[in-house]
């Protein structure tokens, strides 16, 4: 056999392993989470239910005090919409509720990690999640018109998620959320703020994206809950499941930085 033929088999060999030992882990991931479900509920300073009291949380009466600079910010971003990567491209584990062109996602925050090109281009946005204790995850949500994210459930219950609305469709009630048996509708301005372990899914019925600011944070609890849900999202962070997209954010962060240096080329050109 060819020295080129053996480093095929051996790439072949060694891709079979990495997609069976990613299943493994999967299969034992949701095993896991299923287990720790009951134990942080039952861990949980404020309440164990679907939608969440938003005066419970201090931080959130900040975002929707300044929605409309943050809007702003976002308005900005969308100039380089077709830069801003779509949800399947960050994480191939989302691929089943993330489909085609119809869900883009500008990054800020994954896991802790701040996406530092993309939070300089809105400081207003990053000050104030920066104010948010235990901040983990944080993006710009863009769904498409006529789209329909169907059920699915987080990954903890050891985390609580808001939406700040910031591009609502006129005919908003067409465009809702339902966590559990509770249907909403997002608003300009306001915030939701949920627990998405919870059965979840979204529709879009109109011909107008929406927008929100989407953000995680620990769920306040007892020690024993904080200690397990640190220890918990440590191991997830040593999984394909953050470190693939966290090398894919190279990448997709390189290419909306060139995006705006090619517009602010553009830009200064125009004005000689």
């Amino acid at each position: 056999m060819s020295t080129t033929a053996t480093d095929e088999a051996r790439t072949r060999l060694l891709s079979k392993f990495k997609a069976y030992r990613r299943k493994r882990v999967k299969t034992f991931g949701k095993r896991l989470i299923r287990r720790l479900i009951g134990f942080f509920g039952s861990q949980s300073l404020v309440g164990d239910m679907p939608i969440h009291d938003n005066s419970t949380f201090p931080f959130i009466k900040a975002f929707e005090d300044n929605w409309q600079t943050i809007r702003a910010e976002l308005d900005e971003v969308l100039r380089h919409r077709e830069a801003v990567p779509f949800l399947h491209e960050v994480s191939i584990d989302q691929s089943a509720i993330s489909m085609d062109t119809n869900w883009r996602t500008f990054m800020l925050f994954g896991f802790g990690t701040k996406a530092e090109f993309n939070c300089r281009q809105v400081p207003v946005t990053t000050s104030l999640l920066e104010m948010v204790p235990n901040i983990q995850n944080a993006w710009f949500s863009i769904i498409g018109p006529r789209y329909h994210i169907p059920p699915h459930r987080g990954v903890t219950k050891g985390m609580l998620r808001s939406h700040l609305g910031l591009i609502v469709p006129k005919e908003r009630t067409k465009c809702r959320m339902r966590v559990k048996e509770t249907v909403m509708a997002w608003e300009e301005g306001k915030a939701i703020v949920f627990d998405d372990c919870y059965n979840h899914e979204v529709w879009n019925d109109t011909d107008e994206e929406r927008v929100v600011l989407l953000f995680d944070f620990y769920r306040p609890m007892r020690l024993p809950g904080r200690l397990l849900n640190a220890a918990f999202l440590g191991l997830l962070r040593r999984t394909a499941f953050f470190k693939e997209p966290k090398q894919r954010m190279k990448a997709l962060d390189a290419r909306f930085e060139e995006s705006v240096r090619k517009a602010k080329e553009g830009g200064s050109d125009a004005a000689a």
